[in-house]
């Protein structure tokens, strides 16, 4: 049969019974120094006796002079009742017995066992308890070797005496007292005690199944009870540290899925760990393979540099990585026509990262400024030539006639308007691709951009003998960049106005809207653009007739400039020939809403 006692009960248990062995241990001590006592007061007592009767029969001569019998006289004078007196000589024999009358018949004394420790003990005494031979009565014997003869006192070991020999008996009840009062603090302080303990085990269990942890907790004011106390705020603390850093990972998480770049995080087994979408993603156009494993990136052929990387710095074991200098790579991947920037970082556990990156866009845009670069340089090399030659000759031919000089000059001078107009085209096409979040956007009136347009252009217009119409009402508004949709609107009316001919109509129009766009068309009826060319139409310096529009003194940047700022407002910019002959390009901009 088994017993369950709960905590506060064991905790008494404890303390009771180390109080009850202590307790018990100093009754007993106590019982045994109280007889002790007792039996010293006794024995003194007869020791006064044996001292007297000693020295009575040593001041009268009792033995030499055979009166030994006159010890009677002093026996009726010891005040305590119920003593025998006994004298021995030192072989045993009995000279005196108070209790009886033919001692000189009484057997030999000497081995009685008081008498053998008076006779061998250091102090000469000897005591003992026992039934008299002689008399039959129960004796308390106490002995005292005088050299000369063995005094022997004993007391009738009757009630009185043994209830005098007994230890004092009130203390017994003190110390019930004091045993009550210790069992009920005993009981006060271990519930206490226990309390504190209960409470941090229901603490612990509701950890333990992972419950919250809602209760107040309220401890007594003990050191059990600030130590209490201090666990469930450290808890509570620790609990809000992992709230938030689980809150913080899951933000991680979230946002590793909302990059455009591939993230993957690895054991150092090189097992997955958390990989995003655009991670697996890019690995199936880098291996050219659909629905392919993370882990399979350590035997795609084109990233042999990241293998050989991870086998220097992961797959040695035990290898020690410096904090402060953690093992790095990077390198670029071509693959099915993208461009893939590689990056990997090993962690101070071997762990490791890698990221992936789509950098087509920036490839791309780097081989395009490569080539803009290079087509700058060839655009710009003409006129500048041609401005360095007319100021050349001038300077050459100081003699040269007056009218050839202004030619000359005049020549320079158109040479450096194309330049001027070439440099700023391209900070302005510059300025757009790559500031787009510089530009301010308002409400902006279309058919007023549009007045100023053709007003701006009312010389070229009157010069080449042609007609401008536009058809946009006042209320149409628009949400944009002044400067952008003006350069728009100029540089497709420039493009009429160069290439469609001399005599023709541009019609401008506003013709189509839906909840979101307005819809814009620029319609001339001249010569059209060649079928060939109308897909590259709107690329940089892309010209359908290179010699002619040098002439004109086109850019090659002006379809450019509309294509990218239109995009910048989210629309759209297209072009086609007409049935009957002429360009048309159509545009959307966004409504301004209030």
């Amino acid at each position: 049969m088994s017993f369950n006692f709960n905590y506060k009960r064991k905790l008494f248990l404890y303390y009771f019974s180390i109080f009850f062995i202590i307790t018990s241990s100093f009754i007993a001590f106590q019982f045994n120094r109280e007889k002790h006592f007792r039996i010293a007061q006794l024995e003194n007592t007869l020791n006064t006796i044996t001292d007297l009767t000693s020295n009575y029969i040593s001041k009268n001569n009792l033995l030499s002079n055979n009166n030994i019998s006159l010890l009677d006289s002093l026996v009726q004078i010891i005040p305590a009742e119920d003593t025998r007196i006994t004298i021995i000589d030192l072989k045993g024999n009995v000279l005196f017995d108070s209790f009886v009358e033919d001692y000189d018949g009484m057997e030999n004394h000497l081995q009685r066992s008081e008498v053998q420790k008076a006779k061998y003990s250091d102090e000469g005494k000897g005591s003992n308890i026992r039934r008299s031979v002689t008399t039959g009565q129960e004796f308390y014997y106490y002995a005292r070797n005088y050299n000369d003869f063995f005094v022997r006192v004993a007391v009738v070991y009757d009630i009185k005496v043994q209830n005098f020999l007994k230890a004092e008996r009130l203390f017994l009840f003190f110390i019930a007292f004091i045993f009550i009062v210790t069992w009920f603090i005993l009981s006060y302080v271990t519930r206490k005690m226990s309390e504190s303990i209960t409470k941090l085990k229901d603490f612990a269990v509701q950890l333990r199944q992972n419950k919250p942890v809602y209760e107040d907790y309220e401890f007594p004011q003990n050191e059990l009870g600030v130590i209490s106390k201090q666990i469930i705020s450290m808890y509570k603390k620790l609990t809000q540290t992992t709230n938030a850093l689980s809150l913080e990972k899951e933000k991680l998480i979230k946002h590793l899925f909302v990059l455009n770049e591939g993230v993957g995080f690895f054991s150092p087994d090189k097992k997955v760990v958390l990989t995003n979408t655009h991670f697996v993603q890019y690995l199936n156009l880098i291996a050219e393979k659909s629905s392919i494993n993370p882990e399979h990136i350590f035997e795609i052929a084109d990233l042999k540099d990241l293998q050989k990387f991870l086998k220097k710095h992961v797959e040695k074991k035990n290898l020690t990585i410096n904090p402060h200098e953690l093992p790095r790579l990077e390198f670029k991947v071509k693959k099915s026509g993208y461009f893939f920037e590689i990056k990997c970082i090993v962690f101070q556990d071997q762990s490791f990262e890698i990221y992936i990156n789509d950098v087509t866009k920036l490839e791309k845009r780097r081989l395009l400024k490569q080539q803009m670069t290079s087509n700058i340089a060839h655009e710009l090399k003409t006129p500048v030539a041609s401005v360095s030659g007319f100021l050349e000759t001038i300077l050459n031919n100081k003699d040269m006639e007056e009218d050839k000089k202004d030619y000359f000059i005049e020549k320079a001078f158109r040479q450096s308007n194309r330049l001027t107009a070439l440099i700023e085209d391209i900070v302005v096409l510059n300025r757009i691709e790559e500031g787009v979040d510089s530009y301010e956007f308002e409400e902006l009136s279309v058919s007023s951009i549009v007045k100023d347009t053709i007003d701006n252009c009312e010389n070229l217009i009157r010069e080449h003998q042609l007609t401008v119409n536009y058809n946009i009402a006042e209320d149409v508004k628009i949400k944009g960049n002044r400067a952008l949709v003006c350069s728009v609107f100029q540089n497709l009316l420039d493009n009429s106005i160069s290439y469609a001919g001399e005599g023709v109509n541009i019609d401008i129009d506003m013709y189509h809207e839906d909840d979101e766009f307005y819809y814009f068309s620029v319609i001339d009826n001249g010569v059209g653009i060649p079928e060939e060319h109308l897909s590259r139409i709107f690329e940089r310096f892309y010209r359908v007739d290179p010699g002619r529009s040098r002439k004109m003194g086109g850019t090659g940047l002006g379809l450019a400039i509309v294509k990218h700022a239109v995009n910048i407002h989210k629309g759209e910019v297209s072009v086609k020939n007409a049935p009957k002959g002429g360009a048309e390009f159509y545009i959307s901009l966004p409504k301004y809403s209030s």
